[in-house]
């Protein structure tokens, strides 16, 4: 299965390691230490300049992507927002 990142980019969803909230890099020191020895050895994509919402981790590359970390966890998930509804009108 393959997830939109943004733009066209596209990536295959089990080719991910990690989905980050942007935010993550700015409230802890580790994950702050780990994106940056990652940039030196991995291609790092930006898709839109202008508005990162997340991080996301694969072997070889790492993107700054405009969609919500939320969204791209769905869609690695491979669930759509009809799911979730139906998921909580069973509840």
């Amino acid at each position: 299965m393959f997830i939109h990142l943004g733009g066209d980019v596209l990536i295959r969803s089990k080719d991910i390691i990690a989905i980050l909230n942007r935010d993550v890099q700015e409230h802890s020191s580790i994950t702050k230490t780990y994106l940056k020895e990652e940039e030196a050895r991995k291609t790092k994509t930006i898709i839109s300049a202008d508005y990162i919402k997340s991080i996301v981790i694969t072997d070889n590359d790492i993107y700054y992507s405009p969609v919500s970390s939320l969204t791209l966890n769905r869609r690695a998930m491979g669930k759509t927002m009809t799911d979730f509804a139906l998921e909580k009108e069973a509840e």
